[in-house]
């Protein structure tokens, strides 16, 4: 990165050095962006992402438009171009759709469109370049429609079940399986969506993706690699979460494992997620040096 696009130091001295001209057009903008979206966000804090299996909406879009702005505002000179108004127009079509239909995966949907269409049509495609792994990642705050994510996570919860069944029944518990249903001693439990579905799946993808933008790898298969070896680690994360709860409760009872550590085993999975992460990286620069592979 050259001197001329070297990040500030912090947001308010990017805002200090803007042309007067563009300060009130960067108010409008938020403003606009607040009263189109403000109560889509409204409505899903109360409603979708209150719920387990899309609670990592709001922190993927928290997350995205932070990196969105901290790369934007590392950029000096930009010239827009008109070809922001067909993906700004596409957007602001696929939004009014979904909101008036109810549809959640176009009224979200819309927004990464909407980002792409401004960020064109005011820095140009320049600022585009800049801004394509934050609105990549936006992606990720998308609901599939659920009979794609039944589907899809049915199999996964199953897999999940299966493979923590067998753990526990080699360690010597009392546990049975039938489907996403788990039977330890008295007490049966089902592995839901938030537990080992298709949505953890994307959070924890979403994470690895995070963790490689942050540590900027410049070789290109050990970032295809750690990509695709989230999926995996994504599946054994979901298998110890399974395994605490099934624990929890055959120890300790029903009410403790439905009760704070049933929202503790999330917090789990996604700190054994990133140390496996970390671990999985480290193998990989273990083997690149190893290899004498750049």
């Amino acid at each position: 990165m050259s001197p001329a696009e070297a990040a500030p130091r912090s947001a308010w001295q990017v805002l200090a050095q803007l042309p007067r001209p563009l300060r009130p057009l960067l108010a409008w903008l938020l403003l606009g962006w607040v009263l189109l979206f403000g109560r889509s966000y409204w409505d899903l804090f109360h409603g979708l992402w209150a719920s387990d299996e899309q609670g990592h909406g709001p922190m993927i879009l928290a997350v995205g438009l932070w990196l969105l702005a901290r790369r934007l505002l590392s950029l000096r000179e930009a010239q827009g171009t008109a070809w922001g108004l067909p993906p700004l127009a596409l957007g602001l079509v696929v939004y009014l759709l979904g909101r008036s239909q109810s549809i959640w995966t176009l009224e979200i949907g819309a927004q990464p469109l909407v980002l792409a269409g401004l960020v064109l049509l005011f820095l140009g495609w320049r600022g585009l370049r800049l801004a394509a792994f934050p609105l990549f990642f936006l992606l990720f705050m998308i609901p599939w429609p659920g009979d794609w994510t039944a589907a899809l996570t049915t199999p996964l919860k199953i897999a999940v079940s299966g493979v923590a069944s067998q753990l526990l029944y080699w360690a010597g518990y009392p546990v049975g399986q039938s489907g996403v249903v788990l039977t330890v001693g008295p007490y049966q439990l089902m592995v839901a969506d938030a537990c080992a579905g298709l949505n953890s799946l994307f959070t924890l993808e979403a994470l690895g993706l995070l963790y490689m933008n942050v540590m900027q790898h410049t070789a290109v298969w050990r970032n295809t690699a750690l990509a695709l070896l989230v999926v995996p680690i994504s599946f054994a994360a979901n298998v110890l979460r399974v395994l605490v709860l099934v624990l929890v409760t055959y120890h300790f009872g029903d009410a403790a494992g439905q009760g704070f550590i049933h929202g503790f085993a999330g917090l789990l999975l996604m700190l054994a997620a990133l140390l496996l992460i970390m671990a999985v990286d480290g193998l990989l620069g273990r083997l690149a040096r190893w290899r004498g592979w750049s």
